[in-house]
C-alpha cells in the first residue's frame, strides 16, 4: 500500500490534494514524472547512468537505486500517473535527522527558456546559492523521543548568511538542536557524523575527486541529501552517516567538459563541514562570494 513519506524535508510533498512522491512497504520511492520535460530528462538521466559501465562503483553508490518507471494512483487523486521507482534512501531509520542542501550557484541549464533562467537567477540571488554555492533546501533533525523532530520552514533556511549556514550544520550535529533553540549548539555527533574515515566529510571528499574528473554530465538543481541516526549516535553506535545525490531533471551532457558549477559548490560545503569538523566552537567562517574549487584548500586537519 502506498503512503506519503514520512521523512520528506523539500522538494513537492503529497497531501491536502497535492502531488508528491509516495513510498511502500517493500521500501520503494515513487516519484511522480514532472509533465514537461523535465520528467522525462530525469528517466533519460537514471536510464543512462544506471547503465553507464563508465560510473565507478564506490561513486554510484551515492546515487539511488532505479528500478523503472510505472503507473500508480497519484497522490492528488487524479489518476494513474508514471512515476519513478527508486530505493527509499530512509529504509529501515527510525527517526533519521535529514539535510537537503542545493549544490551549485547557478541552478538552471543552459538549454533552460529564458522565462525559467530569470526564476532562477533571482532565486539563486535571493539566496545562499550564488555567494556559497549552494542552498540548505530543507532540514529536520531528531531531537527525543518527547521534542521529537524540530523542522523549520523551508523558506526561512534558504538564505542564511555564512555564518548561519554554519550554524545549522552545527546544529545538524547537536545533542541539544532541537530542545533549546538558544543554547550554543553542542557539536556533539560532529566527530561521528562528519569526521572518520566513513564519516560525511569523507563521502564528500571520495565525490569531489570523481567531480575533478568526469565531463560525462552537468548537475543543476541536484541536491545532496545528508542522513544519519541521531538515537544510534548517542547511544554510541555507528549513525550511519551517508549522502546521496537527488533531483536529476536539469541534467545535461558534460560533452568534455568538467561541471565547474557542482564541483564549486561541492568544495564550499566541504570547506563548511571541515570547519565544523576541526574547530566546532568559532563561530564565523570567511567565505569567498564566488566560491572556486580550483582555490579551494583543505587546512591541515586530516582531512587531505
Amino acid at each position: 500500500m502506498l503512503k506519503i513519506p514520512p521523512h520528506q524535508v523539500a522538494g513537492h510533498q503529497a497531501g491536502n490534494g497535492k502531488l508528491g512522491p509516495l513510498v511502500d512497504e517493500s521500501g520503494r520511492f515513487y516519484k511522480p514524472l514532472q509533465g514537461d520535460e523535465r520528467g522525462s530528462n530525469e528517466v533519460k538521466f537514471y536510464e543512462s547512468f544506471s547503465s553507464n559501465t563508465k560510473i565507478p562503483e564506490h561513486i554510484s553508490k551515492f546515487f539511488p537505486i532505479f528500478y523503472g518507471t510505472q503507473l500508480v494512483e497519484a497522490s492528488d487523486g487524479s489518476g494513474l500517473k508514471s512515476h519513478l521507482i527508486l530505493h527509499d534512501l530512509v529504509l529501515g531509520r527510525v527517526n533519521p535527522s535529514i539535510v537537503d542542501i542545493k549544490i551549485g550557484s547557478r541552478t538552471w541549464a543552459p538549454e533552460s527558456t529564458e522565462e525559467y533562467m530569470q526564476k532562477c537567477l533571482k532565486k539563486d540571488r535571493e539566496t545562499s546559492s550564488l555567494p556559497l554555492g549552494f542552498r540548505l533546501s530543507g532540514i529536520q533533525i531528531y531531537g527525543n523521543k518527547e521534542s521529537g523532530y524540530w523542522k523549520p520552514e523551508r523558506t526561512s533556511i534558504q538564505n542564511l548568511s555564512a555564518e548561519e549556514v554554519k550554524l545549522m550544520l552545527k546544529k545538524f550535529v547537536s545533542s541539544n538542536a532541537s530542545t533549546d533553540l538558544d543554547l550554543e549548539p553542542d557539536c556533539a555527533f560532529a566527530a561521528t557524523v562528519y569526521g572518520g574515515s566513513t564519516g560525511i566529510l569523507s563521502q564528500l571528499l571520495e565525490l569531489k575527486a570523481w567531480f575533478e574528473d568526469q565531463t560525462m554530465y552537468h548537475f543543476y538543481s541536484c541536491s545532496i541529501l545528508m542522513i544519519f541516526d541521531k538515537e544510534h549516535a548517542s547511544e554510541g553506535r555507528n549513525p550511519g552517516a551517508i549522502i546521496k545525490l537527488i533531483d536529476f531533471a536539469h541534467v545535461i551532457e558534460g560533452r568534455g567538459v568538467i561541471d565547474h558549477n557542482f564541483l564549486g559548490g561541492l568544495c564550499s560545503l566541504i570547506k563548511f563541514i571541515s570547519e565544523v569538523l576541526t574547530a566546532p566552537n568559532e563561530h564565523t567562517t570567511e567565505v569567498s562570494s564566488k566560491p572556486d574549487h580550483q582555490n579551494f584548500i583543505l587546512s591541515d586537519n586530516g582531512a587531505n
